[in-house]
């Protein structure tokens, strides 16, 4: 009993004593834990592994990000510009995007630990939730750093993860400065994927933007910027009755208009961009005057209307020579060698196959197959590796009349009463090319083809050899919209549907232009005629080519 005190005061000792012990070694873990500078010290010596599985960042030739020791003193170019910043307000947004109670206690502590301990300041990453180590923390914002080599960078991959959303539905990603809590290789997989999906560049996104462009829907609005091309100056591929500057027409703010599309951009002609573009290619033009018109319209954008010596003529090669007694061959085809670019046209007013009847007959009749598409495009077809069709205006009884063309199906003369009509052979037509056409696609993989929509014409109070006219000069369209949801040219969409040739749709867009037409200034026309089918140029037929050349 003597000895009861004196124990009770041993034991109450021995318990402050293991108290002090076991605070002691909390602080000491918990500075080890949360100390910038003893992380620093080891951090050498105990560099973080990456698991054999985790996926890592191949090379980007956009980016050129390499995760070599070649980086190093790039990152610390990264890393002293980024502590330039520190000091700024964050114009990400970063705290707005989360919530404040979360991420204002952490920078606060980072900054103090930084300011006390006298390590290097590191960049601001946001939320970081609880549960990683410092030593993860450190290497990774060493794999972020390395992975990108800007703060730009960081904004446009924020800005590529929100277009991809809007774009696709999914979910928004948390942004590269949050770290989430969890194994260490987790978190720089997750930070790789985001470098990754940012890897896109900025050609390819302008290509999947111009792909996604719905260029029949928009508006006509003045640009001075435009024409693309002298009227007076592009003689050597323009015809004299399509310039319009060469006659009396005096009003020429049709000119100064170019065609926005809705909720997108076309993308700027250039002729060298174009050439490029279609270098060691061949684009070709087949239908008629108006794809004539089309196809000299191109000429004129691509060497904006000067004089060129260097353009080769390559009509020989695809048969394009005047025939025996001809005025003109059936085509031109023009080849700029500096790219091999090749650029022609064919003439094929109604896209099926001509033979005349009696050859040895200077006034012979033509059987007009219905159900064949032109030689032409059967015999150099593998050649051509950009395709133009258009078909329209020709189809009527005058001109098969004055062709002396007699309706062939089956390669015997036509006796069905349906195929007959007018209407119905354009479109038996029009279809049994687009399907020939398709059928061939399998064997020429490097083929785009297109079929153009018709071109509106403007004939008012009569049509062309009826006292039709089209006295309107000044633009009236502009800033209306054209918001259709279908082709004006039903037959051509029903053609195309379901075919791998894709729909050049020109036809709404060209509608509201009636003030573009040569109209009573033709040089040609007989007194009293006015041609309000085919274009002034430059014109419209332009504004098919920008639409063509961004499909391409």
């Amino acid at each position: 009993m003597k000895g009861g005190p004196y124990k009770l005061r041993w034991r109450a000792k021995e318990f402050f004593l293991a108290l002090i012990v076991l605070v002691c070694a909390t602080i000491l873990i918990w500075t080890w834990d949360r100390s910038p500078t003893l992380i620093s010290a080891v951090s050498s010596k105990n560099q973080l592994q990456l698991p054999p599985d985790t996926k890592t960042v191949p090379e980007d030739p956009q980016r050129h990000v390499k995760e070599d020791i070649s980086t190093l003193t790039r990152s610390e170019a990264v890393n002293n510009k980024q502590e330039h910043h520190l000091d700024e307000p964050d114009s990400t947004g970063t705290a707005k995007s989360y919530s404040d109670f979360e991420t204002a206690p952490i920078q606060k502590k980072e900054e103090e630990a930084t300011k006390h301990k006298g390590s290097p300041k590191r960049e601001k990453t946001g939320s970081i939730e609880s549960g990683s180590a410092s030593t993860q923390i450190e290497e990774a914002h060493n794999v972020i750093l390395r992975g990108r080599t800007s703060e730009q960078e960081e904004k446009t991959v924020e800005h590529q993860e929100e277009e991809a959303t809007k774009h696709k539905g999914s979910p928004k990603r948390e942004k590269t400065g949050s770290i989430k809590s969890g194994s260490t290789s987790t978190q720089i997989e997750e930070t790789h994927n985001v470098i990754l999906r940012g890897s896109t560049s900025e050609q390819e996104e302008k290509t999947m933007e111009h792909q996604a462009c719905d260029y029949t829907k928009g508006k006509w609005v003045i640009d001075d910027r435009r024409p693309l091309y002298s009227g007076r100056g592009c003689k050597q591929w323009l015809a004299p009755m399509w310039a319009c500057r060469m006659m009396q027409r005096q009003d020429f703010a049709f000119e100064n208009l170019r065609w926005q599309p809705k909720d997108c951009e076309l993308e700027e002609f250039e002729g060298q961009k174009f050439l490029k573009r279609m270098q060691n290619r061949t684009l070709a033009f087949v239908g008629d005057s108006l794809g004539r018109q089309q196809f000299q319209s191109l000429m004129c954008m691509i060497t904006a209307g000067k004089e060129s010596a260097d353009i080769l003529n390559a009509g020989p090669e695809f048969g394009l020579v005047i025939p025996p007694g001809g005025k003109r061959p059936n085509g031109w085809a023009y080849r700029f060698p500096s790219t091999n670019t090749t650029v022609l046209y064919y003439w094929s007013s109604t896209l099926c196959d001509l033979e005349p009847l009696n050859p040895k007959d200077p006034q012979t009749e033509y059987a007009m197959h219905l159900d064949r598409p032109p030689a032409f495009l059967r015999d150099f077809l593998h050649r051509i590796d950009v395709l133009v069709l258009n078909s329209g205006h020709h189809w009527n009884r005058g001109k098969l009349r004055a062709n002396k063309w007699i309706m062939y199906v089956g390669g015997e003369a036509n006796t069905n009463r349906k195929i007959a009509n007018i209407g119905s052979a354009k479109n038996f037509t029009i279809h049994s090319t687009i399907k020939w056409l398709n059928s061939q696609l399998p064997k020429h993989p490097h083929l785009k083809a297109f079929y153009r929509s018709i071109s509106p014409r403007h004939f008012v109070n009569g049509d062309w050899n009826t006292g039709g006219s089209c006295n309107n000069t000044t633009p009236m369209s502009i800033g209306k919209e054209v918001l259709q949801e279908e082709s004006s040219d039903h037959g051509a969409a029903s053609a195309v549907s379901g075919t791998g040739i894709k729909l050049l749709d020109i036809t709404a867009l060209s509608q509201v232009r009636e003030e573009g037409h040569i109209s009573r200034f033709s040089l040609t026309a007989s007194p009293g005629f006015q041609d309000c089918l085919h274009w002034c140029l430059p014109g419209v037929p332009d504004t098919w080519n920008e639409i063509l050349f961004a499909l391409i």
